[in-house]
């Protein structure tokens, strides 16, 4: 009888575990086919839009034409604002797929899917299945998460490489303390400051977790088997090796050019774009309040709606010293200080705090939507949505004068397009309003997404991009009877979509160069040569230099009247440029596009 017993536990136990693990793989196939579905939908249906895809997509592209992969570059002058892991990404999918299309947003698409996995994984192992359920859905439909997953910005990715430090951090701290899972969040904390400089934020969870452990003596710390200061430092040490993976090889090939320009890009990176552009930031200067007003409310939906309810649940769970809590919270206003001391804020700075949030709010998500007061709150957060929608677009369908700027300045008729949201939204706030009126918000959400990746697209794809510009070219060319394949364009003041887009060898003269400047170095480079034209702003046309009567408009387009210039446009006696670049003069960077 002992022996059937013991065999009948077993078999028991057994059945349990099988059941536990199916549950679990269910939950995340469910929760990874919501994300794919609104991630992947409208992928490949748009092109590169400003400000940062064309730039990333352009870099990329010449990475794959050029096979200089290790110094990013944009039309032939190197770019120091960011290390090229991002770039690599695209340009790896670019040469495998021969898409850009596809290839820019890959990457970002799948480092999302990583960070709801690495959310639901954590929130599984921490709490429970249907808690790492919860907190994947509540990225997946974040409204922030949601828009850089389908950008091709470096804050997926960063967000990917940062969630992945605090997942190994927290897995190790208060999980399984396996020294493994420590090295693995130094590395990509590694991996995450070559990507864009922040990746090293994880390391901020080890202040409160060295506060519970040696202050408060908190019992739910792990202490780290056969704990040493020797393996601590190993971990710095890991993340040094990742960091040297990029940084090591790039200063020893710019030490071994003797290339000023190398130089001038080594100590751009290492300098500008880190200590100087976080302490004395240069643009998009911010109050220090500018993320908890202008950010977190709108941009961290559905959750920030959530916040005054959760914060009576994490106050109860510090009471109890409950260390799952207590780091992710600790570590999310940490972040949340670093980035609001910095006077140069955006609002994806903040974004890898985003999935910590999540993870921190599933517990009590499903507690707190039983209230009545939220749940309308989100249900009337949804209908005044849809609401405004619908009455904007009736308002441009009756050709209501605060409509005008969309037709006139862009061109565009999105009436039907806001309409066919709004009616979604109250659809889904009508079959919800009975009976748990949260729900309205994933309707809305989806309805929202699936149309702006797919109609959406299409409507705005005009005005995202240059393309009717380069349609007026080349009417000029025609009127002008140079031959298409012969003809050469200068560009001014350029911004990279017009190299991206531009069937036509490109020559531009630095784009920090003074605007004055490069005017100067364009009437020199056009000479009298009939099948070489200047594209910029008419704006920057120079009197001194070219007569604005003989400009030739070609449209507006992101927000700029575009004009062309010919040869015979100059006037006789414009100033030389000033020399200063790093050779003594203006280099003129040149690049051929290939199809």
């Amino acid at each position: 009888m002992g022996i059937n017993s013991e065999m009948m536990v077993n078999v028991f136990l057994f059945q349990l575990s099988s059941q536990k693990h199916a549950r679990e793989w269910q939950l995340l196939a469910l929760l990874f086919i919501i994300a794919i579905t609104l991630i992947f939908v409208g992928l490949g249906f748009r092109d590169p839009w400003p400000a940062d895809e064309p730039r990333f997509a352009q870099i990329a592209k010449e990475m794959v034409e050029t096979g200089q992969w290790f110094f990013p570059a944009r039309a032939g002058e190197f770019y120091p604002d960011k290390p090229p892991v991002f770039m690599w990404s695209i340009a790896i999918f670019y040469l495998l797929l021969g898409s850009l299309n596809i290839a820019f947003l890959l990457p970002s698409a799948l480092c999302s899917l990583l960070t709801i996995y690495l959310v639901f994984d954590i929130g599984r192992k921490l709490w429970n299945p249907e808690t790492g359920f919860i907190a994947g859905l509540l990225l997946v439909f974040s409204f922030q998460f949601m828009l850089q997953a389908k950008s091709a910005q470096i804050d997926a990715m960063e967000c990917a490489w940062v969630t992945l430090g605090c997942y190994g951090l927290l897995r190790f701290l208060l999980f399984d303390a396996k020294w493994r899972w420590f090295y693995l969040a130094c590395f990509f904390m590694g991996i995450g400051v070559i990507t864009k400089g922040v990746g090293f934020l994880p390391i901020l969870i080890l202040i409160p977790y060295l506060l519970m452990r040696f202050i408060c003596h908190c019992h739910s710390i792990r202490k780290p088997n056969n704990e040493s200061i020797v393996k601590w430092l190993v971990g710095l040490l890991v993340m040094l090796l990742a960091i040297g993976l990029w940084f090591v090889p790039m200063l020893s090939l710019v030490e071994l050019s003797q290339n000023p320009l190398l130089e001038q890009y080594r100590d751009n990176i290492l300098f500008k774009q880190t200590v100087t552009r976080y302490a004395d930031s240069w643009h998009h200067i911010k109050p220090f309040w500018y993320y908890f007003v202008a950010v977190i409310p709108a941009f961290w939906l559905p959750l920030s709606i959530l916040i005054p309810w959760l914060i009576p649940h994490w106050l109860r769970a510090i009471k109890k010293q409950d260390a799952r809590v207590i780091l992710p919270l600790a570590w999310i206003i940490l972040v949340l200080v670093f980035f609001t001391i910095s006077p140069g804020k955006r609002g994806v700075y903040i974004l890898p705090a985003l999935p910590m949030l999540a993870l921190n709010s599933a517990p009590y998500v499903r507690q707190i939507l039983q209230r009545r007061a939220v749940s309308w709150i989100v249900w009337v957060l949804v209908v005044g949505l849809s609401t405004g929608l619908l009455v904007f677009a009736l308002a441009g369908l009756n050709n209501l004068s605060f409509t005008e700027k969309l037709v006139t300045e862009y061109a565009i008729s999105p009436w039907y397009f806001f309409m066919s949201i709004g009616l979604v939204g109250l659809f889904g706030a009508f079959i919800t309003y009975k009976q748990q009126k949260w729900r309205s918000w994933p309707i809305f959400f989806s309805g929202l997404w699936i149309l702006y990746c797919t109609w959406g697209y299409g409507l705005l794809e005009t005005v995202k991009t240059p393309k009717h510009i380069f349609s007026q070219i080349q009417k000029e060319l025609v009127s002008q009877q140079v031959l298409p394949q012969n003809a050469e364009l200068g560009l001014v003041d350029f911004a990279e979509q017009f190299i991206l887009f531009s069937p036509y060898p490109i020559t531009h003269f630095g784009y920090h160069t003074d605007n004055a400047e490069q005017v100067k170095a364009a009437y020199q480079w056009i000479g009298n040569t009939k099948n070489r034209f200047i594209l910029l702003s008419f704006e920057l046309v120079e009197g001194l230099c070219f007569d604005k009567n003989k400009a030739i408009h070609l449209g507006f387009a992101h927000r700029t009247d575009w004009v062309l210039l010919d040869t015979a446009s100059r006037i006789e006696g414009c100033p030389k440029p000033q020399l200063h670049k790093p050779q003594g003069n203006i280099i003129e960077y040149q690049y051929i596009p290939k199809p």
